[in-house]
């Protein structure tokens, strides 16, 4: 990984301030440490990311866990302040969920909304980034016949589904292309700068900003450009990448974007936010449960009763995320992805499919053993790899040159972990 220099600004460390404030003493100094220090030199202590890992339950013994990409674990205080609201609802039920409810959910918006430097009447909550999306591809209404759309092969199964759902839908031409692999920063411009200049009828791209297939991080905001020099808009699934990647919306130039609080935020399992940019809410159509006559963005998502202590506790799992700081938390996977990934690239048996240049990855890295390109020998291989070692990963099928086998470290992982990782992908190398 590059060596990155950083110097917290004025704004970052009130952040830290008043985040270290609000959390335990303990938590709060935590907060002060990754937001103040270099996250370079911070993703390799040891004893810090030690701390760190006693903020989360720890999986069951003997197994390494590098699965995190499902969803996050959440940290012990975001677990029990859910608990804690779960028991206040199934306490006070509706006499709260029809009054106080209201307000508080409004406070959580907020909190939303400056996590990612929007206005809050630019997010609307749902459960998850596939709902997000689904309401950005299915509502977006700028589409006539004859117009296309383009998707690529490391685009999520179900962004991929609804993109082919919409030649029948908006009687539009679809388009897929294959990313390149081994990539390059230039290569992935090239890519979608070609398929547009060949297609002068695109009209609208789904773009992943880190693929859950590959860990692939594409240059977004560049591509992003290039699409709206053809006033071509850009869907982006932001699923992987927040809380992940240090990034900000609006610099990346998009005016759509479907979001995860249960990944790396790791807020409880079934919140997640769709961003439509100020300005833009009349390309996205109201859900067809809100009626003719609804307004504003919550009109373009409905999901009936919602789980309110889930909705609730985001505030805690943001608190908790900026305790650790992203830019700490993206060196820190960076460094562990690069622990393994970087001393196998050189090994004639093993494909790593995220290039070594540290802006088009974070934490999540594919592998796959030479030949071995089938769904099937992915499954087996990860099966061994797991009665064998007790590391758990999981198999990815869709990249055009075949599956692979996916790593996702987090916060519990140390440096011992990827280094049993390494050897035991030498060992499946060697055996397959």
């Amino acid at each position: 990984m590059s060596e990155l220099r950083y110097a917290p600004s004025r704004r970052d460390l009130m952040v830290a301030g008043g985040v270290a404030a609000a959390l335990p003493a303990s938590t709060g100094r935590q907060a002060m440490a990754a937001m103040t220090a270099d996250p370079t030199a911070l993703a390799r202590d040891e004893a810090y990311w030690a701390r760190i890992a006693t903020l989360y339950d720890a999986p069951p013994a003997g197994i390494i866990q590098l699965e995190a990409g499902h969803f996050g674990a959440m940290p012990r205080s975001v677990r029990l302040a859910f608990e804690q609201r779960v028991d206040r609802i199934n306490r006070e039920t509706t006499l709260y969920t029809r009054g106080a409810f209201a307000e508080d959910a409004e406070t959580v918006r907020t909190a939303a909304a400056a996590l990612l430097g929007v206005d809050r009447e630019e997010i609307a909550f749902t459960r998850g980034g596939s709902e997000s999306m689904g309401t950005l591809i299915g509502g977006y209404n700028r589409l006539r016949p004859g117009d296309a759309v383009l998707y690529a092969d490391l685009d999520y199964d179900a962004m991929q589904d609804g993109m082919e759902s919409l030649a029948a839908r908006r009687g539009v031409r679809v388009v897929r292309i294959d990313l390149p692999e081994p990539a390059s920063r230039q290569s992935l411009i090239d890519a979608y700068d070609h398929a547009l200049a060949a297609d002068p009828s695109i009209r609208m791209i789904l773009l992943t900003q880190l693929s859950h297939r590959t860990g692939l991080v594409p240059p977004i905001k560049e591509i992003a450009a290039a699409a709206r020099a053809r006033n071509v808009d850009v869907l982006l699934d932001v699923g992987h990448a927040l809380g992940q990647v240090d990034f900000s919306l609006r610099e990346l130039g998009v005016a759509f974007a479907g979001l995860n609080l249960h990944k790396w935020i790791a807020a409880p399992l079934g919140v997640g936010l769709v961003y439509i940019a100020k300005g833009r809410l009349s390309d996205i159509d109201p859900a067809l449960l809100s009626g003719p006559n609804a307004k504003g963005i919550d009109a373009r998502v409905h999901t009936g009763t919602v789980n309110f202590a889930a909705l609730l506790s985001v505030p805690d799992a943001i608190a908790a995320h900026q305790s650790i700081g992203i830019a700490a938390k993206a060196h820190r996977l960076s460094y562990l992805r690069d622990r393994w990934a970087e001393a196998l690239r050189g090994d004639p048996r093993i494909e790593i499919l995220t290039p070594s240049d540290p802006a088009l990855h974070a934490g999540i890295t594919s592998f796959r053993i030479k030949g071995k390109t089938s769904f099937a020998d992915n499954a087996t291989l990860r099966k061994v790899l797991f009665d064998r070692h007790r590391i758990f990963t999981i198999e990815r099928a869709g990249p055009a040159k075949g599956a692979c086998i996916r790593v996702s470290p987090c916060f519990i992982n140390d440096t011992a972990d990827m280094d049993r990782l390494t050897a035991a992908l030498r060992d499946l190398a060697a055996h397959a």
